[in-house]
């Protein structure tokens, strides 16, 4: 049932927050320095005599940025290969920034006979100070990579400009895919909430935005506040 006072007071704040905050958080992007900051990361791994002529690639990136303290950010991790070899990965493990907690979410794309590129949301499990996922065995080829997403929550620790780098990742598999690669590191550069984001963490403290408290760093204005008077009508 609809709460009108909540609701109200929601839409109040979201107008507020259309009205004027897109110049403010242009202002706060611009002067965000981020020249020094790599957002990907490429390895072309040669197992050598245990794989003779395959060449397998692993790709890192994040999908942001910038990003403030209560957002989520993804890593994304891609394990392919570029020649004959059709290896089977069964680990994938990502090392996020320290600091950083438990993925509140992983999903895994990964080709399935039959049915081709399949998506699937999954458990991550903790792993020498990071997190992996696991499979009896994901088939790759030079069409078929598999890719491994990790979403994070921002630390409350993270500080306006602050930049903010991960460490590697590691991938387990049949012989020769099997490769741990810590110099593949991305950044990201803290900011202040923008208008929406901050209007959504104070109402969430407040009772009237998400109780997940699941801001997106991507997201725009738009989205957020539609995702505020969604849960306001909800509620």
């Amino acid at each position: 049932m609809i709460r009108t006072p909540k609701l109200a007071a929601g839409i109040v704040a979201a107008t507020l927050v259309l009205s004027g905050a897109d110049i403010v958080l242009g202002a706060a992007t611009a002067a965000a320095d981020t020249t020094s900051c790599t957002q990907q990361q490429h390895v072309d791994h040669n197992p050598g005599f245990s794989s003779f002529w395959i060449t397998h690639t692993y790709d890192k990136s994040i999908d942001v940025t910038t990003a403030a303290a209560g957002t989520l950010i993804t890593y994304k991790i891609v394990v392919g290969t570029t020649s004959i070899g059709n290896p089977y990965v069964n680990s994938i493990t990502d090392y996020p920034p320290p600091g950083f907690g438990k993925p509140v979410k992983a999903v895994v794309t990964a080709y399935h006979f039959g049915q081709g590129q399949q998506s699937a949301e999954v458990t991550p499990g903790p792993n020498n100070g990071g997190w992996s996922v696991t499979s009896t065995g994901w088939f790759v080829n030079s069409g078929n990579p598999v890719t491994a997403e990790f979403t994070y929550r921002v630390p409350d620790s993270v500080q306006n400009g602050q930049q903010i780098r991960s460490g590697g990742i590691g991938v387990g598999g049949t012989v020769g895919v099997g490769s741990d690669q810590p110099g593949m590191g991305v950044c990201f550069t803290g900011r202040g909430a923008n208008p929406g984001e901050a209007l959504l963490g104070s109402m969430d403290q407040g009772g009237l935005g998400s109780s997940q408290n699941q801001l997106s760093s991507t997201g725009s204005l738009t989205d957020i506040i539609s995702g505020v008077l969604k849960n306001l009508i909800g509620s």
